[in-house]
């Protein structure tokens, strides 16, 4: 839309007198302006240029080219300074959603569509836990959700250390040993680090709709025949647990992504979550985030250390906040 108006309001540019330059250069950028949030992409908004200007003398030409040049950088620098300043104005927020998207430090996150599911599990469910109550669970927003667990490469890169018990399983292992504010220094750190406020631990009802990737069986691919540290056909071919882990956790992505693209969302290492622990509701719910507060925060995902049962999409980890046994974390990112 703003290219039609370039072109409608630089016609007979070549012949005119500067003031008659000057009038319609300012109306050009009011309408520039006006339309600007239609003409930016890119987390970091960009302007998107109109087409070189030819017409007239070619000297002419290249002082219109050059006036433009300028003015484009300006009005760069003052969107630059705007978004820095207030990243939640609308203006900031022209990113287009992507099947998946990847940051600076490698992070890959794929765009989950909002929906409906049924969370926790059923009655017959093998291996199932009495606080795994079903019920209609309604997310209304789109979110973005990294593809495996933060690493201790990526972890180090923001952070400085490496906290992690199995540091020699290498950058490209899951980090863990941190406690839920360790999770949340590390995200506060990395909002920073990116100029934004998009990344987030994701609530348990995000994770587990996440995890389920539109199944209702135990886990991604299938339900569950053995519950403890027996070799599970589907368990093996989607995650790490003490029925193939060694004890050890291993190198994020290597066993089957869910139907999503998510990787390792049945063991390996525990997940923080946002929420503080509370027994379900047998209600439907739209959206929730559980408790103000609370004793226990919720985990989820199991480990490399854990009974098959513990790896399954509805099973709830819950622990004070403190760094003990393998426990990491995903990263959500909001799309405004």
């Amino acid at each position: 839309m703003l290219i039609n108006y370039y072109e409608h309001f630089t016609e007979g540019w070549s012949t005119m007198n500067v003031n008659q330059f000057i009038n319609r250069l300012v109306l050009f950028f009011c309408l520039f302006l006006i339309f600007l949030p239609f003409q930016l992409h890119a987390d970091h908004p960009t302007l998107e240029k109109p087409h070189t200007f030819s017409a007239g003398t070619p000297a002419k030409a290249s002082e219109v080219n050059a006036n433009f040049d300028v003015a484009y950088e300006h009005i760069q620098e003052l969107l630059n300074v705007v978004c820095k300043y207030h990243p939640d104005e609308p203006l900031c927020h022209t990113e287009d959603p992507h099947e998946n998207w990847t940051n600076e430090l490698g992070m890959t996150f794929v765009l989950i569509q909002p929906g409906i599911f049924e969370m926790g599990s059923s009655e017959s469910e093998n291996g199932r836990r009495s606080d795994e109550d079903q019920h209609s669970v309604t997310l209304t927003t789109p979110f973005y959700m990294q593809t495996t667990e933060v690493t201790q490469g990526q972890w180090r890169a923001i952070m400085g250390n490496n906290p992690s018990n199995y540091s020699g399983c290498g950058d490209n292992c899951p980090v863990e040993n941190i406690s839920w504010e360790d999770a949340q220094k590390f995200i506060e750190k990395l909002n920073l680090y990116e100029n934004t406020n998009r990344y987030h631990l994701p609530t348990e009802a995000q994770w587990e709709y996440a995890a389920r990737a539109g199944t209702s069986t135990a886990l991604a691919n299938g339900n569950i025949v053995e519950t403890k540290c027996s070799l599970d056909s589907n368990l093996n071919a989607m995650g790490w647990y003490c029925g193939n882990a060694d004890n050890k956790t291993h190198p994020v992505g290597q066993k089957q992504a869910n139907a999503w693209g998510l990787y390792d969302m049945h063991g390996n290492v525990w997940e923080w979550c946002k929420d503080w622990y509370d027994l379900y509701t047998t209600n439907p719910v739209t959206d929730p985030e559980g408790l103000s507060s609370g004793p226990y925060r919720v985990s989820r995902g199991g480990s490399c250390k854990d009974y098959a049962m513990y790896c399954r999409s509805a099973c709830r980890g819950y622990s004070p906040d403190y760094r003990d046994y393998p426990i990491g974390l995903r990263l959500l990112r909001t799309l405004q």
